[in-house]
């Protein structure tokens, strides 16, 4: 087969480049054998059922044994869960991470009777038990947060009945990732000189960025048509998916699958609605940017197989992951020493699983265990992969300072602030670029690939948090999700989104079953207001400097330690209010009329 791209199998591929799964545990057998200490854990912590009211020493020992036990399972779940994404057709790795879960199931349920008898403790009962016993301090910050979703908190035989349908609940997300990632194959691209290029999900976006449009265009046929094979499946899953968030939030009487989602955090509903509204009112600086892309690539009609083409060609370039590495170690030099070494342990220290082998799974993300962070790609050597490399180690560190500066029970960061690190850099990675770049086309070049990143993250994220806000109330509508309605929906998204001037063609209607993140819960709103936020946040670093620093390092050091809100006002924004999205968008009309100018000869 002739072609651009042969994907490796994983063990073509080089040791150094890939993560050190070893540094979790040395072998599968002593990964079983810690597994199987679980069930004393289990046994344990159920003894104190009916106590945790009783002394506050009753309490502080359930809380340490359950923290330590919590740590113990998040580094088991990284070594299987891990170990499968590498290569999701393995069935040893498959069987492993289901035996965690049913595992973890149960000691869930095991342990159901946590909440209720934290709630039943009435506040002065529980001030004198952190009067009796300092140590209870160090849970202060859970207590007072599982007290705080009171009325949402049911029996405790109700509870045990939730956590035992766990499992049952994780059925549609884990069938649709076996689906897409394992299953799913897709036909060979062809490029106008008849060349085939293998299709997947981790090929189509670097297809989709050739200045070949065959290329495109197959790459684009080949894989929506072939969801649109499977329409009735998918649409079924995600139904599914939207049935489970319904019973849980009706369950835990919320009034809906948003409220259900956003309380778990702290995140009041305004927030993304308010996110939806500033966007709609900024669309036409969208349509502008559409509109300029269908010029600047010449073409009569513009189709979404032409949305990620480069718009100036001989500009990009390949970059080697040695050379990414280095940009991006340089880019965050305003982040300071402290920071840098950190980014540095792990570029040297096997942090990063580099390339894509067969079975792989798409995509890139970072897991924060506790001994270090595990940072996924599938490396390309775009300067769109430069860019999620930054992206996914503003993710590890922030990981990494919460680890190192808090308690294993207030170390995990919320993901209303997840996305905050991880576009900080990538903020700071593009500042870098332009302030080192005379060439004119290059600076456009540049400025392109930033107003991509509004477009993509801001725009596309908040049009993704829109599908899922009307799927969510037509489940709570009681209306079932067809494939007809959830393409019918979808269409209509992107001819509001992307305006007059692109073509929204059938294909396009298939994208929602390629978007994982639809099985997160109303998770895509956060890339959006987490982009508004690193636009403030990285501003400020370059304007104010060490200050500013110091105040950002402690966002990132502070895990779940304050509410979110609470974490980024600490680092000087203030989520509450619009002005952050509101800038953010600002700063995108800015980027286009320099853009516009840049290429008005054009």
């Amino acid at each position: 087969m002739s072609g651009t791209n042969h994907i490796r199998t994983r063990a073509e591929i080089p040791v150094e480049d890939t993560w050190a799964i070893e540094d979790l545990y040395a072998t599968d057998d002593a990964w079983e054998q810690e597994l199987a200490t679980l069930a004393d854990d289990s046994a344990y912590l159920s003894g104190f059922a009916g106590k945790l009211g009783e002394s506050a020493e009753s309490l502080f020992q359930y809380l340490t044994r359950m923290e330590q036990v919590n740590a113990k399972a998040e580094l088991l779940a990284n070594y299987c869960m891990r170990q499968s994404d590498v290569d999701t057709r393995v069935a040893k790795y498959q069987a492993m991470t289901g035996k965690f879960m049913n595992i973890v199931v149960s000691l869930s349920a095991a342990c159901s009777f946590e909440t209720p008898e934290i709630l039943a403790i009435s506040d002065e009962k529980l001030d004198a038990f952190y009067a009796s016993e300092p140590k209870l301090e160090r849970y202060r910050r859970y207590l007072t947060d599982a007290r705080r979703r009171k009325e949402h908190i049911l029996s405790p035989a109700e509870e045990k009945l939730l956590a035992a349908a766990g499992e049952m609940a994780n059925a549609p997300s884990d069938v649709y990732g076996n689906f897409g990632n394992a299953d799913l194959t897709f036909p060979d691209a062809v490029d106008s000189n008849g060349n085939k290029h293998p299709l997947s999900n981790g090929t189509f976006v670097l297809h989709e960025e050739s200045e070949d449009r065959v290329l495109r265009k197959s790459a684009y046929e080949n894989m929506y048509r072939t969801l649109g094979g499977f329409k009735n499946t998918a649409a079924a899953l995600l139904n599914a998916q939207g049935k489970q968030l319904k019973f849980f939030a009706d369950a835990r009487k919320y009034p809906s699958t948003l409220d259900a989602a956003l309380d778990h955090n702290e995140v009041p509903t305004c927030v993304y609605l308010n996110l939806i509204d500033a966007v709609h009112q900024n669309l036409d600086k969208m349509h502008r940017y559409v509109r300029l892309r269908k010029k600047l690539l010449g073409v009569d009609e513009l189709h979404f197989y032409d949305v990620y083409a480069s718009l100036l060609s001989g500009v990009d370039k390949k970059i080697p992951f040695a050379e990414a590495k280095q940009t991006v170690y340089d880019a965050l030099h305003p982040l300071g020493d402290e920071y840098r070494a950190i980014l540095k342990e792990g570029f040297e220290n096997r942090w990063i699983d580099v390339y894509e082998n067969e079975g792989k799974r798409s995509g890139a993300y970072s897991a924060g265990a506790a001994v270090h962070p595990y940072v996924l790609l599938n490396y390309t050597g775009t300067l769109d992969s430069q860019f999620t490399l930054a992206h996914e180690m503003g993710h590890a560190l922030h990981s990494y300072l919460s680890n190192k500066h808090q308690n294993p029970i207030d170390a995990d960061y919320v993901i209303f602030v997840a996305e905050v690190a991880s576009t900080c850099n990538e903020a700071l990675l593009m500042e870098h670029l332009l302030a080192n770049t005379t060439d004119k086309w290059e600076r456009a070049y540049l400025i392109n690939h930033f107003l991509e990143q509004f477009k993509g993250t801001l725009y596309r994220q908040t049009m993704f948090a829109e599908f899922e806000l009307i799927i969510g109330r037509m489940i709570g509508e009681g209306k079932t999700l067809t494939a007809e309605i959830l393409c019918e929906e979808y269409k209509k998204l992107n001819m509001l989104y992307f305006g007059p001037d692109m073509v929204v063609d059938d294909e396009i209607t298939m994208e929602w079953a390629r978007i994982p993140h639809f099985y997160y819960n109303y998770y895509v709103f956060q890339y959006a207001t987490g982009y508004s936020a690193a636009i403030a946040l990285s501003r400020k670093i370059l304007a104010d400097g060490e200050s500013a620093v110091k105040d950002y390092l402690g966002f990132l050091s502070g895990g779940c330690s304050k509410s979110p809100i609470d974490l980024l006002k600490g680092a000087g924004v203030d989520m509450t209010s619009p002005e952050p999205v509101n800038q953010a968008l600002q700063l995108f009309g800015e980027l286009l009329d320099e853009m516009e100018q840049l290429t008005k000869d054009l």
